[in-house]
């Protein structure tokens, strides 16, 4: 037996590829793509959250530290091909809505964070998650979700500078062809056009492009060096740095309750989706190993608040590399070395103007909102609670406020129309918890 050959069969033994079927060829290539499909993610996590006043190199290597961690436990605990990392809509929520919105410092919003992970690793192993989760209506769980993509569109219409406020009318139009909003709608185009003819990474593609374009107007900067070593000061300033001695302030309730519940709705949504893909899931639809998903998840999200960065989720980019053939937890590995090997590119990163991230994060609000199909739209009260919950997330600029007026809508529609049999118990509970929160502490 050659070393090809011995490399191959103890890579067997750890993946079972010979059971799933791919090669080390296919759990590699699948590895690169989903890397390049969600790669986006260090240019974007650090944008967002250093608007929270978190520096951007620490960050940096804080976001790159949980997407290793999240996709390597994944990998190990169930052997799905499923990348981890800062979820879009999770960072959007920490950095504008409980930081700038709420006045919450970064390091509490860390603390609750690690709160809601641990809180997870408990739920995890027992079915607790897997019945709260369930007993959510599906019209709210589409009305979150949705939300979410309104509200992180909303972001990127401000970053790129399409919009600016305006006394009178709230909002009014802002640079559209010149400065950054040209750059913005370059890079808003290119990958429009790069999504409509499947290419894979098309969002990191655009983010290059933009970044390039960006030097004509003068929006993008050139770094001073390419390769740079990870430097521990940087990382220093939001390693460990949580703050958890305010988790149980009475005021913040609802955000750990929106924490909880976004990051709930999130992995579950992806896990089922990409697993669907996958040809995991049961005749019963449901996915063997899911206590072990959702367990590699909580762990993401607590070594992610340790580390320095938001909620670490399961990314539905994994897709991408389950659509090349990967099956094993192999092409997770894959993955994780190559986000390992992006640590020593940080001044590329650096150079990324936000007019350049700004087009990914209207793309992705852009994919968000295909969930809404799955509405009933002649049954009002499903329609009204979720469009209560997804319009107030961008109007009020809240995704916390707009998931608790949500739960206060949809119970008391179907309480009065003669369907409050209909409705799980726990979310009365949760609306009664978000009344108190509006009357009491808001």
């Amino acid at each position: 037996m050659n070393d090809q050959q011995a490399e191959g069969g103890m890579l067997d033994s750890l993946f079972k590829l010979s059971q799933n079927n791919p090669t080390v060829k296919t759990e590699v290539i699948a590895g690169f793509t989903t890397f390049m499909t969600m790669a986006y993610i260090i240019f974007v996590n650090p944008d967002i959250l250093s608007d929270a006043g978190m520096p951007f190199e620490g960050v940096f290597i804080a976001t790159i530290a949980g997407i290793i961690l999240g996709t390597l436990a994944m990998a190990v605990l169930t052997n799905y091909p499923f990348a981890l990392a800062s979820g879009m809509g999770l960072n959007a929520f920490f950095a504008y809505s409980v930081v700038i919105g709420m006045g919450v410092p970064w390091e509490v919003a860390l603390g609750i964070i690690f709160f809601e992970g641990i809180l997870f690793i408990i739920l995890s192993v027992t079915p607790i998650r897997e019945m709260i989760v369930n007993a959510i209506p599906m019209c709210l769980k589409t009305g979150i979700s949705t939300g979410i993509g309104l509200f992180i569109a909303f972001i990127g219409f401000g970053n790129a500078g399409f919009v600016e406020p305006y006394e009178a009318t709230f909002v009014e139009v802002g640079e559209i062809l010149t400065g950054t909003g040209l750059v913005a709608m370059v890079g808003l185009i290119v990958t429009g056009i790069l999504y409509a003819l499947k290419i894979k990474g098309a969002l990191l593609w655009g983010i290059i492009f933009a970044t390039l374009f960006g030097f004509i107007p003068g929006i993008t900067q050139m770094p001073e060096a390419v390769v740079q070593m990870p430097s521990m000061g940087d990382w220093g300033q939001v390693l460990f740095q949580l703050d958890i001695s305010a988790v149980f302030d009475l005021g913040l309730i609802a955000v750990i309750l929106s924490f909880l519940f976004v990051d709930l709705f999130d992995t579950a949504g992806t896990l089922v989706g990409v697993s669907q893909q996958a040809g995991y899931l049961d005749e019963e639809g449901n996915l063997p190993k899911a206590s072990r998903a959702l367990l590699a998840d909580a762990i993401g999200t607590t070594g992610g608040a340790l580390f320095g960065t938001s909620t670490v989720t399961t990314y539905i980019e994994s897709a991408a590399g389950v659509a090349e053939g990967g099956r094993t937890g192999l092409t997770g590995i894959v993955t994780a070395f190559l986000f390992f090997l992006s640590l020593f590119f940080m001044p590329l990163v650096g150079m990324v103007p936000s007019a350049a991230t700004a087009p990914a994060l209207i793309i992705v609000g852009t994919m968000m909102m295909t969930n809404i199909t799955s509405l009933d739209w002649d049954d009002y009260t499903e329609i009204l609670p979720a469009f209560m919950t997804m319009v107030s997330m961008p109007f009020m600029y809240s995704i916390s406020d707009g998931i608790a007026i949500g739960f206060i809508v949809y119970p008391l529609v179907k309480l009065f129309t003669g369907q409050g049999e209909d409705v799980h118990w726990l979310v009365y509970t949760l609306g009664v918890i978000f009344v108190a929160y509006f009357v009491f502490l808001a």
